[in-house]
C-alpha cells in the first residue's frame, strides 16, 4: 500500500483520461496507491477539494490558504475552524511562508501562518507547511504557535538538514517529493538519508514536480511509486518496507480513521 500524502487532484491534467479524475484515481490504485490527501490552497478551490474527497473513497482533504494566495484579508482562526468541520478534512493548509514569490506580503503571510498553526493546535489537526526562502521565520513561528501534539508536516521538503532537524524537534514530519530523483538534488538526498524513518512521508505534489523518468511531464498520484522506489534504494530498504513505513506514518499523523468513522 502506498499513500500520496500531498496532491492537488483538482488541478491534474486529465486530458489523456476519457473518464477524467475517475481514470486518474484508478491508474493510481493500479500502482498500489490506496490513499491520497487532496490539498487546498485557497478559499477559491476549497469546495472543489472537499467535493473530491467526499465523492471518492480513500481520498482526504485539507483546508487552508497557501502563502502565495494570501491577500490583505487574512483568513481568521475561527474561519479555518469552520472550514475544518467538513467531512474528511484531516489537516489545515497548505500554509507557511514563501518569500521567493511573495515577499511583499510577508507580514500577511506570517499572520495567516500563525492563524493556521493556532487553529491546528485548537482542533488537534496537523498543519501542512510550505516554506521557501523563509527558514528562520518559518521555524520561529512553528516553535511559538504549533500544537505540541498535532504538529504537522513540512511538505515537499527541499531545505537544509538543520531546518529538518528543527522541524523534527517540534514534532513535525518531513515529506519528500519527486525532487529527490532530480540529478541536481544531492543535498536533498543527503537530508533524506538522515531522516528518522518514523517521520518520513512521500508525496507527488501533483500536478507539479514529476519524478524521473517523467520529469517535465504533468505529475499525478500514480507516480508516488517512483518516489517510494527511489527512496527505498537510497535508504537500503525494500520497496515494500518503505511503502509500509510511509503508509503507517501517514495514518499516525492524519486522523483519517476518526473522520471515516464519522461519515
Amino acid at each position: 500500500m502506498l499513500v500520496d500524502s500531498h496532491c492537488h487532484l483538482d488541478r491534474l491534467d486529465l486530458s489523456k483520461y476519457p473518464n477524467g479524475l475517475e481514470d486518474a484515481l484508478s491508474a493510481a490504485r493500479e500502482q498500489g496507491v490506496s490513499e491520497m490527501l487532496c490539498v487546498c490552497i485557497s478559499e477559491a478551490n476549497k469546495d472543489a477539494v472537499l467535493a473530491i474527497a467526499a465523492e471518492n473513497p480513500g481520498i482526504y482533504a485539507s483546508v487552508g490558504v497557501h502563502p502565495s494566495d494570501v491577500s490583505d484579508a487574512v483568513v481568521g482562526i475561527e474561519q479555518l475552524k469552520q472550514w475544518a468541520e467538513a467531512d474528511k478534512v484531516v489537516a489545515l493548509g497548505e500554509t507557511g511562508l514563501d518569500y521567493y514569490h511573495s515577499s511583499e506580503l510577508a507580514e500577511q503571510q506570517q499572520q495567516s501562518f500563525i492563524n493556521h498553526l493556532k487553529a491546528g493546535a485548537d482542533l488537534n489537526l496537523p498543519v501542512i507547511v510550505h516554506t521557501r526562502e523563509a527558514q528562520v521565520d518559518t521555524i520561529s513561528l512553528m516553535r511559538t504557535h504549533a500544537g505540541s501534539q498535532s504538529a504537522g508536516v513540512m511538505h515537499c521538503f527541499t531545505e537544509s538538514w538543520e531546518m529538518a532537524r528543527d522541524a523534527l524537534d517540534l514534532n513535525f514530519y518531513i515529506s519528500i517529493s519527486g525532487i529527490v530523483t532530480f540529478k541536481n538534488a544531492e543535498a536533498l538526498r543527503d537530508v533524506t538519508r538522515k531522516l528518522p524513518l518514523d517521520r518520513l512521508l512521500i508525496e507527488t505534489d501533483s500536478p507539479y514536480l514529476a519524478p524521473v523518468p517523467y520529469r517535465g511531464k504533468p505529475n499525478e498520484p500514480k507516480y508516488v511509486r517512483e518516489v517510494a522506489q527511489y527512496i527505498a534504494e537510497l535508504r537500503g530498504l525494500s520497496f515494500e518496507e518503505l511503502a509500509e513505513i510511509t503508509s503507517r506514518n501517514f495514518a499516525q499523523l492524519f486522523p483519517t480513521k476518526t473522520k471515516t468513522q464519522e461519515l
